[in-house]
């Protein structure tokens, strides 16, 4: 049966000789995986491009329960990206952020709410022309909310990590910082040094694997400070 969604591009993997499966994190479906024939073959016409990571996507896809492989009738560019594919903190910040999601939402099924908030979200990313630098961080905590597990309190947050044995050493200023970057709006204009961005990063990073098991090592931070720091 046929059904209409949107979505957003994780990532992708090769597949024989032209084809790719693809990891699309859906409004309907929640995250999904699907076959792409032909996508890398030089007669695609640049099918690849849809399917670059982070990329906003209309699709109308063949969907069976408890099937794990799927596949896509038709797929176009729900929003074309103007500065994401061109600019290299915006494309070291999506590497980045794919991986997080790529662990987090890998069992993740429907959620209406998370999936408009990260859609919306990317697309203030793609036009956003100052106040990048601290994206991918807000993303995150913001991410929180919907995910389930969005930090009460300094105390909430930092009691947690403990129990994991995961100590906080973050100052004052810079949780007062968290918690700006958490409630004011994305791209809002947060002036932050790199090391307390560092510092940040690394405790949020560390509160999500307290709840996110599979998040394990993320490769991409060595890429994130190659263009940030």
């Amino acid at each position: 049966m046929l059904h209409h969604t949107k979505g957003v591009v994780i990532n992708y993997i090769k597949y024989r000789e032209t084809s790719i499966i693809v990891r699309i994190y859906t409004a309907a479906f929640g995250m999904q995986s699907y076959i792409v024939n032909g996508a890398r073959s030089t007669k695609s016409k640049g099918k690849i491009a849809l399917y670059q990571p982070l990329t906003l996507i209309d699709l109308v896809v063949y969907h069976k329960p408890n099937k794990d492989l799927h596949r896509i009738s038709e797929a176009k560019c729900a929003i074309p990206f103007t500065s994401i594919p061109f600019d290299p903190i915006k494309t070291g910040i999506t590497i980045f952020l794919t991986e997080i999601f790529g662990k987090t939402l890998r069992h993740e099924a429907t959620n209406e709410r998370f999936f408009e908030f990260l859609f919306n979200a990317i697309s203030i990313f793609d036009r956003l022309d100052k106040n990048v630098e601290n994206f991918h961080i807000q993303i995150l905590l913001k991410s929180s909310t919907y995910l389930g597990f969005k930090p009460e309190s300094e105390a909430d947050f930092n009691q947690q990590l403990i129990e994991k044995g995961l100590p906080s050493s973050l100052s004052s200023s810079d949780y007062q910082l968290l918690l700006d970057l958490l409630n004011l709006n994305l791209g809002q204009d947060i002036l932050i040094t790199n090391k307390s961005r560092r510092d940040i990063l690394n405790h949020v990073i560390r509160y999500f694997r307290v709840h996110i098991e599979s998040l394990g090592d993320i490769k991409s931070l060595e890429i994130l400070k190659e263009v940030l720091y």
